[in-house]
């Protein structure tokens, strides 16, 4: 039998975060605790605004159900996320941290780490970015100088924010991706792209909305840089669609529903011939953590969540250079710091 606690919180950036979908100061997180005998595992929930997630909502929703979670035998945790798909439809978010959760005590139990039970190759990791939100271009290049990195993401709303990848450029010699979650258009895209050829944009996520298909097909024909999907590939079923539109796809286990399905994506966009992203949605060191037991599966790493943050809830990562390195420990590895702020779901 399955114990089940949670955890919410409210974390604070450490710089005010805003992307063209808006600005936030603190990221609410749900961390959820599966518990069995002396073992715990956990998994992380961002609440995120724009896809109508709140931590209130998840924790609704899971206490309706509580009764039947606790009853499941965790025996494998690619049939408890079809429970879970069941169980909660169409709720991807804390059903992500259920997995990862899962997943993180059955390794435990198997007594390896994640990555060992799941048999991941041993590839050199990619380096991951640090983002740098939109800002007035003088923060923005305070804030390179004062976050050494292999690699930044650099979010813009508008054509015009191309004055603060001008700017940037001038600070540092290092690479960049470009996000404009869904912020431009096609005409506005076809313009920019030599331009951020020549300024050293090596990535360029998401520039039209979601659902623009023919057009983002159309600028995979001509673009010197590669294209990735992100809010156009959210679940499984959207990697097909990207193939044609895109060079590659942003996979966030929130989004799709945690670990196992996101292996599912990985192997059918690798088969499809796209490049594959691992990203994350702001998570604390839990959530990043279940990303980075994945991560030499990945062609590219956009897991700064905990480089972002001012607050984390847990230990069990170490940061350097760009890169992210577990400990030998089971399961994912955590220390989690949170127990004294536990809200138990029969409380």
């Amino acid at each position: 039998m399955l114990s089940l606690s949670i955890h919410p919180f409210e974390l604070a950036f450490e710089y005010p975060f805003t992307i063209a979908k808006g600005t936030k100061t603190h990221q609410p997180t749900l961390i959820v605790s599966l518990g069995m005998g002396q073992f715990r595992g956990y998994g992380e929930a961002p609440a995120i605004s724009y896809y109508g997630v709140t931590v209130d909502s998840m924790i609704e929703s899971l206490k309706k159900k509580q009764h039947l979670l606790q009853t499941y035998a965790l025996t494998d945790p690619r049939r408890f996320w079809h429970f879970l798909e069941h169980l909660f439809p169409e709720q991807n978010f804390f059903i992500a941290a259920l997995d990862i959760a899962g997943w993180d005590l059955f390794a435990q139990l198997r007594r390896m780490p994640l990555h060992h039970l799941l048999m991941i190759p041993k590839n050199p990791p990619p380096l991951c970015d640090y983002t740098i939100g939109i800002d007035c271009i003088e923060k923005m290049v305070a804030k390179v100088k004062a976050h050494p990195s292999p690699i930044y993401k650099i979010k813009i709303k508008s054509a015009e924010d191309i004055q603060h990848i001008e700017a940037l450029r001038a600070a540092t010699d290092k690479p960049f991706r470009v996000d404009a979650n869904e912020s431009l258009t096609f005409d506005e895209v076809v313009k920019l792209l030599p331009e951020f050829e020549k300024l050293g944009v090596k990535e360029l996520e998401q520039p039209l909305e979601k659902t623009a298909w023919e057009a983002m097909k159309e600028l995979k024909a001509l673009s010197p840089i590669d294209l990735y999907a992100d809010e156009s590939c959210v679940e499984e079923h959207d990697v097909i669609k990207c193939v044609n539109s895109f060079h590659g796809i942003n996979i966030k286990l929130t989004k799709c529903g945690g670990i196992t399905p996101a292996l599912r994506m990985i192997k059918n966009a690798k088969q499809a011939g796209l490049k594959v992203m691992l990203g994350t949605m702001n998570e604390s060191t839990v959530g990043t953590a279940a990303l980075i037991h994945l991560q030499p599966l990945a062609d590219a790493l956009d897991a700064d969540g905990p480089l972002l943050l001012k607050e984390d809830v847990a230990d069990g990562l170490r940061y350097e250079k760009g890169l992210w390195h577990t400990n030998d420990y089971t399961g994912l590895g955590l220390g989690f710091w949170g127990e004294k702020r536990e809200r138990k779901l029969n409380s």
